[in-house]
Order: structure tokens, then C-alpha cells, then sequence
């Protein structure tokens, strides 16, 4: 019998293998199927061990496996297991479905990492794989680094994504992209990456495209590309464990009302983080979020459809819908199970003004598209970039000037230096919170009016004027306040009603009722003129017309701030049948930006009616070469009389 056993082993094994054939495992979705059957190989996981779906993976891996659903669009971030997605989608279409799938990366060199590191622990740590691969572990014909041909005759292909050869010749029920946004626009001439890999699937019974990346720069983009062709964008929103009501979880930031915040210590590391509900401004931290995610929804917000599972399908009014054909997935880290928020802070925390580190930033932990370096858009990470260090108010400034927006529950303050060329400089911010018809808050607005700012060799300066935001609710009070500090120096302003019209319009004599002189701002023109010169690059030391210098400094210029600069885009609108562009701020705050319209407003009105000449004063400066000991703390003229 001895002798004998080996054979009967062999023709075992043998039967077992044919009779695969006619077994039909009972339907399964891709969630079912993974949480049952997947596994986290040592080689390609932080955690080895078995595979437990997270909430808000359901929808996508279901997305993957729904024969309904196409085209699976996934914008992410880095850790939130997209090749583990990928991976156990692979094996639920070989084992499960009997599926041809054919994968790109995107070069030859990360097809064979992804083959030798994913593939291989798929089969040999995954049971019902491994049943099907009785060549694993030897040399074989059907077990090559890039195709994998399993004893249930389905196939496996895993290519790199640059030689136009590789998307050619095959037949496949699935094809996938992995990192698509690092693949060639163009392969070798023949056209977009996801075009030729589509035509694989000509033939299909259930076609099948996933497309999933990391965006890049915009401008180039595969997966943004990808994701824009789909009508339906999905964002995972969660219920607020204390007001219950639901909402994507966003970066927030120091400022922002809402959001993730966080605490620094002494060495300016990050020690403590938590997130802020948009809806009733309580706090709860990571481990509330992620119970609140077992309950959570992939939501449409332009249409308003949603899921929970990508198996079952619901309108805005929650009534059941077909199955839609294409949907786009934006995810990002905070939703993460197995990465905290402090880790995602120490991240933002180590950027410090670093350029490269912040498209990084972007790209990976927030899982958001670079737009900066677009020449007709203005986006805040680029700032955020470029800011500078320098002194509150460096030795170039000429004249401060301020704005000041009136909100319903606070007055903002930005001060402005400006120097020769109307080079410009932020020198300071202030939000004071408060009813804005008070006399205490309009006492605190006038202690910040009165300020006086030092500049860096000494001389010491007031705001030159000041326009203040009078529209709104608070109007009698805008108006007080002028005739009490100096109606020429604090100056009312208001929108102008037409487009076109100049930045400031000061009137040639006080209004008879209010005895102040309400000046008439051109949004628009400010607008244009601020965002043309954010354009302008900085020269470290050297004198730039125009350029806007920004503080790196998070308590006068941090994400928030430059978000609310950058704010608003210009839009095409039809009025009176016309096409015209407007600027809109799409719901987004923007006081950054007003305060700063404001400023220049005030910038204007000083050169236009008071006789401010930027050139005059640049030429009263000590030449480079006068030691500091022989400047004069108070120069003659217009210094003498304004300090």
C-alpha cells in the first residue's frame, strides 16, 4: 500500500482538480467573498493576518465586484488599502466569477513588484487560490511574472502600462489600473493609456474597468481625467456622534470653524488631534469616527444618490434606483482605521513651507489634485508654498493701509505694506468675535485702528487709511465709527453695483446725511489686479513690482487665510442674454480677500486724493550701503508728519 499511495495521491488530486469544474460556490458579494477567503500576506502588509473589509471599503470593493457597475473610478489618498481592494477583487473574479483580468501598473519594473509581492501572496496565502495554481512555487509555463494561468483555465495578466505592445492581443472581463496617474498620457503615440486597455474588454459578457491613483498635477492627471467622465462623484459622509447629521470629514486647520484641529507642545510637534462637526461644533476624536463609519453613506452631492454597500442604490428621496454604470470614489486618510490623526497632523507639521513636501501632502495624505502651477487659476497650496520669512514690516515698506470686513458676528482686519512698485507685504491679521453693534467691540476695533507697527529699521508706523466694509446690517455703525476716528482716515466703503468701475471712487465731498465720505469700491478690477500680481513670483532680496509676500507665520498667514485669498474663481454667466464672467466665491469665505480689496481701495484713495507717491518715498530711503547706525530713526516730510 506504501507504494501504491503517492499514485492514489496524485489521482486524488487529479479528480479534485477536474471536478472544480462543475462546482458552483454559492453567490457571494466581493465583501463576502474577501472577509471570508482573503488574506494579509507578511510581504505586502503592516499587519499580516486575515482580511476584515473597514466600512468605508465596503462600497468600493462591492463597486469592484457588481457586475452592474462598469466603471470604477478611485480617487485616494495613500493608506486606505486600495492593492489590498485590488488584490482581493482579483481573487474573487478568478475563483468566484471565473474572470479573465488583465492589470497595468505603471512601468514593467512595478508590474513585477506588484507580481511578486501581491500575486503571490494572493495565491499562495489564500486557500482557494492556491487550489487553483498547482504550479505554484516551480517553474511553469502558466506561472510567469506577468500571466498567471489558473487550473480553471482563467487568466491573469500583469503588464506594464509605457509600451503601447502591452495593451494589444489579449481578451479580458476586467482590466485595471493601478496608480493611473503615473501612467503616460500617451503610449508611444496611440493614445491614452485608458482607451487602448478599454478595447481589451470588447467581447466582455460583464465589462469591467477600474481605474484608481493618487491624483498628480493637474495638468496631466490620468485619474482626475478618468473621474470627471463619471456623472456620479461619491464622498463618504459619517454622522456626527453628537447632532447625528452627516457630513464629509474635511482637513479643517487652525482658523477654520469646523474640521480636524490639533495641539501642539513646546517643540512644536503634535500631541493631541480631534475634529469638529460643521453642524453643532462638537468634538470627538478618531475612535468615535470610526464607529460612527459603520453607519456611514457614499453620497452624490450633485445628485444626490447614494449607497451604503454599491450593491443596493437609493435617489435623493431615499426611493431605490437602478444600479448606475459609472461612479467615481474620493477618498482620503482621515477615514483611515489603521493610521491616527496625529499622524496625519505630523505630516502637515513637517511641510513647513517646502514646496515639493506639500504637493506631496496633497497628493498623497489629502488625496487632492496639485492645481497650483495652472496660469489662469490662483490656488492656495501654491502660497502656502511660497511664503517667506521676513520682519513684521521689512525695511522696504513704504506705507501701511488696512481693510476691514463686517461680518454678523465679528469685524476682520488685514494690514498691508506697500513699497516701491506696489510691492506688498502682509503685515497683520485680526478677527474680533462679538455683536457688531457694541460699543466694547467697536472699542477693541479702534484699539487695533490706533496700532502701530515697527518696521525693520525702526521707524515707527501707523496705517496711512483704512476702509472699512459698511454694507450689510451694520451700516449706522460703520458710519459712527468714521466720524469718530477721521472720516479721510477710516473711510466707509461699499460694492459698486455695475462691473467695470474704478477701484475706488472717493466722493468729492461728504454725504449730507451721514456726514462721511462712502466710497464706492470696483470689486472686480481689485480682484483682478490681486490676483495678477499672486501670479507674480517672489526673488528672494530683490525688489519685485508688484509681488504679494506672504508671512510664514500660521498666526497672520496660515491655510486658511490663503484658502479665503484664493477663494473665488471667474465664471462665465449669461445676464440680459450676454456672456460675461464674474467672480464667485462658490460659497467658500473670503474675507482674506476683501480685506485686502480694501486695503487697496485705501491705496488708491491715499495716491488719488492725498498726494501718496510710492516713488517720492522710495527715493528718502538710505541707500544699501549707509550702516544702520547712521539711519535716522524719523525721516523728514511724510514720516515726520504721520508718526
Amino acid at each position: 500500500m506504501s507504494i501504491l499511495q503517492p499514485w492514489i495521491n496524485d489521482l486524488r488530486a487529479a479528480v479534485k482538480l477536474g471536478l472544480q469544474g462543475l462546482y458552483k460556490e454559492p453567490p457571494m458579494t466581493a465583501v463576502e467573498w474577501a472577509d471570508k477567503h482573503f488574506y494579509m500576506s507578511a510581504e505586502s502588509s503592516y499587519n499580516e493576518g486575515k482580511w476584515t473589509t473597514d466600512p468605508f471599503q465596503v462600497a468600493i470593493l462591492n463597486a469592484m465586484g457588481n457586475d452592474l457597475i462598469a466603471v470604477v473610478n478611485f480617487v485616494k489618498s495613500a493608506r486606505i488599502g486600495y492593492t489590498k481592494l485590488l488584490m482581493a477583487n482579483i481573487g474573487y473574479k478568478i475563483q468566484h466569477k471565473r474572470r479573465n483580468v488583465m492589470m497595468w501598473s505603471p512601468t514593467d519594473p512595478d508590474a513585477a513588484d506588484i507580481s511578486k509581492s501581491h500575486v503571490n501572496g494572493l495565491i499562495r496565502d489564500v486557500p482557494v487560490i492556491m487550489e487553483l495554481a498547482p504550479w505554484f512555487g516551480r517553474k511553469h509555463s502558466d506561472n510567469t511574472l506577468d500571466q498567471k494561468v489558473f487550473s480553471n483555465r482563467r487568466n491573469l495578466w500583469i503588464r506594464g502600462g509605457k509600451a503601447s505592445r502591452n495593451y494589444r492581443e489579449k481578451s479580458a472581463d476586467e482590466v485595471i489600473y493601478d496608480e493611473l496617474s503615473n501612467f503616460d498620457p500617451d503610449v508611444e503615440g496611440e493614445g491614452d493609456p485608458v482607451t487602448l486597455g478599454d478595447k481589451r474588454l470588447d467581447g466582455a459578457v460583464y465589462p469591467k474597468s477600474i481605474r484608481g491613483s493618487t491624483p498628480k498635477k493637474a495638468e496631466n492627471c490620468q485619474i482626475t481625467k478618468a473621474a470627471s467622465e463619471s456623472p456620479y462623484k461619491l464622498r463618504f459622509h459619517v454622522a456626527c456622534p453628537h447632532c447625528n447629521k452627516e457630513q464629509t470629514l474635511k482637513w479643517g486647520g487652525k482658523d477654520c470653524e469646523f474640521g480636524l484641529k490639533w495641539e501642539k507642545n513646546a517643540l512644536g510637534e503634535a500631541e493631541k488631534a480631534w475634529y469638529v462637526c460643521e453642524h453643532c461644533a462638537a468634538i470627538f476624536f478618531h475612535q468615535a469616527m470610526v464607529e460612527a463609519s459603520k453607519s456611514g453613506r457614499w453620497i452624490c452631492e450633485e445628485t444626490g444618490i447614494w449607497t451604503r454597500d454599491a450593491m443596493d442604490w437609493f435617489g435623493s428621496d431615499d426611493e431605490p434606483i437602478r444600479t448606475p454604470r459609472s461612479i467615481t470614489f474620493y477618498c482620503w486618510a482621515i477615514y483611515s482605521t489603521w493610521t491616527t490623526w496625529l499622524k496625519l497632523v505630523d505630516e502637515w507639521l513637517k511641510v513647513k513651507g517646502d514646496r515639493e513636501k506639500l504637493i506631496t501632502f496633497i497628493n498623497t495624505t489629502r488625496g487632492e489634485v496639485w492645481e497650483g502651477d495652472q496660469g489662469e487659476k490662483v490656488e492656495w497650496e501654491a502660497l502656502y508654498g511660497r511664503r517667506e520669512v521676513y520682519p513684521q514690516v521689512p525695511e522696504r515698506a513704504l506705507v501701511l493701509v488696512g481693510g476691514i470686513d463686517t461680518q454678523d458676528d465679528r469685524y476682520e482686519g488685514r494690514v498691508w505694506a506697500f513699497g516701491q512698485g506696489e510691492e506688498s507685504w502682509l503685515v497683520d491679521r485680526w478677527i474680533l468675535h462679538g455683536d457688531p453693534s457694541s460699543e466694547e467691540l467697536r472699542r477693541k476695533v479702534g484699539l487695533k485702528l490706533h496700532q502701530q507697527y515697527t518696521r525693520a529699521d525702526s521707524l515707527l508706523m501707523k496705517v496711512e487709511r483704512w476702509c472699512w466694509d459698511s454694507g450689510g446690517h451694520y451700516t449706522d455703525e460703520v458710519y459712527t465709527e468714521s466720524r469718530k476716528h477721521g472720516v479721510t482716515w477710516v473711510v466707509p466703503v461699499r460694492g459698486a453695483n455695475q462691473y467695470g468701475k474704478p477701484i475706488a471712487n472717493f466722493p468729492r465731498q461728504r454725504a449730507k446725511g451721514s456726514k462721511v465720505y462712502l466710497t464706492e469700491v470696483g470689486t472686480d478690477n481689485a480682484k483682478e489686479l490681486i490676483y495678477s500680481r499672486l501670479r507674480i513670483q517672489t526673488q528672494p532680496g530683490i525688489p519685485v513690482p508688484g509681488c504679494v509676500h506672504l508671512p510664514a507665520n500660521d498666526d497672520l498667514c496660515d491655510e486658511t487665510e490663503l484658502r479665503q485669498l484664493t477663494a473665488e474663481r471667474k465664471l462665465m454667466k449669461v445676464e440680459k442674454g450676454q456672456r460675461v464672467y464674474r467672480w464667485d466665491a462658490g460659497g467658500r469665505r473670503n474675507e482674506a480677500l476683501d480685506c485686502f480689496v480694501y486695503a487697496i481701495a485705501a491705496l488708491r484713495i491715499s495716491q488719488q486724493r492725498f498726494g501718496l507717491d510710492l516713488d517720492a518715498l522710495a527715493a528718502e530711503l538710505p541707500s544699501e550701503t549707509t550702516t544702520t547706525d547712521e539711519r535716522p530713526r524719523r525721516r523728514s516730510s511724510y514720516w515726520e508728519k504721520r508718526t
